[in-house]
């Protein structure tokens, strides 16, 4: 089998595993509770916290843990909205991010609340001129994904919150759930960010959100007391130190590993560039660990499963979007629904190897020799 949909899931790394197993045995009474095991436990998660505030940029009071970057997004989305209602109703996003986002906005839609698509440039990245039209004064959040999950584009954060200096009542929320860990990510001028370690090589069923101290939140999660602030519920304190193990080795070695992957990317798109059928839609100056591409004449969804006759394992779109419908990321920068509806993507890791590539490649002539 050949995996390439790590942007959907990497496996974990056998450090990361092994953090797990060493909390949990060592470390399994509530952190809540005075007695001396509890004592120990509520130790752990501080030192687990520090660490990675440390790592992030931020302080260990800004750190929130949940079960994934979904809660985290919707944690940071409704949390807001309900926490600054008296500031306003409008909200801007984009058409590339994650479900989600886009569900929970859908909802507050519902609720009255009146949210608007920023225009995306032909690379992916947000149209800063129209966005800044789009800014009001009643305009009360800003949602964009750091790196979106279909193209790869990186988004211009720091020019998105310079254009939001002058509107103080606005909160900026960033989706970093395919930038952590794979590139140089800040906190300082965000309110909430969201990100999940399964994306780097973590424990699946853990997440993150960063929230400035200045910053209100409306708790979602209601209950008793808990290491984690806004967000009730015993901590799960071996995945919280797993997730900080795979944040320290993906930092240390994030360098080296996005230069391999870099050069994987390079190495795959030179190769298909040879069929004249097929089109990269990913930006060339996006995250290298993202690859969309789409094949003239072959539904995304059935080269998809082609490819896993063959072994080999791909995404059509997020995971979590709906199936058969087209890809709204390819659909804003090719303007082309029959391309955004044939397209699908690669997603690189570290851990990929040239040869499994080649071999994709080999698979990929021989399908192509075929249609």
């Amino acid at each position: 089998m050949i995996y390439l949909d790590h942007a959907s899931r990497t496996p974990t790394d056998p450090q990361v595993l092994a953090e797990f197993c060493r909390v949990e045995n060592e470390f399994f009474a509530n952190p809540m509770i005075s007695h001396a095991a509890g004592r120990m436990s509520n130790d752990e998660i501080n030192r687990v916290t520090t660490v990675m505030a440390k790592l992030l940029g931020a302080s260990p009071n800004e750190i929130i843990f949940t079960s994934g970057a979904t809660e985290s997004n919707n944690l940071a989305i409704k949390g807001l909205t309900r926490a600054y209602r008296h500031t306003g109703k409008h909200i801007i996003t984009t058409c590339l991010e994650h479900s989600s986002v886009s569900s929970p906005l859908a909802v507050l839609k519902d609720q009255g609340y009146e949210v608007e698509l920023v225009d995306i440039l032909p690379n992916g990245t947000v149209d800063l001129d129209h966005f800044r039209v789009l800014l009001r004064h009643d305009t009360v959040l800003v949602c964009v994904s750091w790196v979106d999950s279909e193209l790869g584009a990186v988004q211009p954060i720091q020019a998105i919150r310079e254009a939001l200096e002058k509107y103080p009542n606005c909160r900026l929320h960033v989706d970093a759930s395919q930038a952590v860990g794979k590139i140089p990510v800040s906190f300082e001028h965000i309110d909430t960010l969201s990100f999940s370690p399964h994306k780097f090589n973590g424990i699946c069923g853990c997440g993150v959100l960063l929230k400035k101290k200045s910053t209100l939140l409306d708790i979602q999660i209601h209950g008793g007391l808990s290491a984690t602030a806004y967000r009730s519920g015993t901590t799960a304190l071996s995945l919280a130190s797993s997730s900080c193990k795979a944040l320290e080795l993906a930092i240390a070695r994030q360098n080296e590993r996005f230069e391999k992957v870099q050069a994987l990317r390079q190495y795959v798109v030179q190769a298909l560039t040879q069929y004249p059928q097929v089109r990269i839609n990913s930006p060339k100056d996006g995250s290298p660990y993202i690859l969309n591409l789409s094949v003239k004449g072959i539904k995304g969804s059935d080269f998809q499963a082609i490819l896993d006759e063959h072994g080999v394992c791909i995404s059509v779109k997020s995971a979590c979007s709906a199936v058969g419908t087209l890809s709204r990321p390819v659909l804003a920068v090719s303007k082309d629904k029959k391309n955004a509806l044939n397209s699908w993507r690669i997603g690189f890791s570290h851990i990929t190897e040239f040869a499994e590539v080649e071999e994709f490649l080999k698979i990929f002539a021989k399908i192509i020799e075929r249609t």
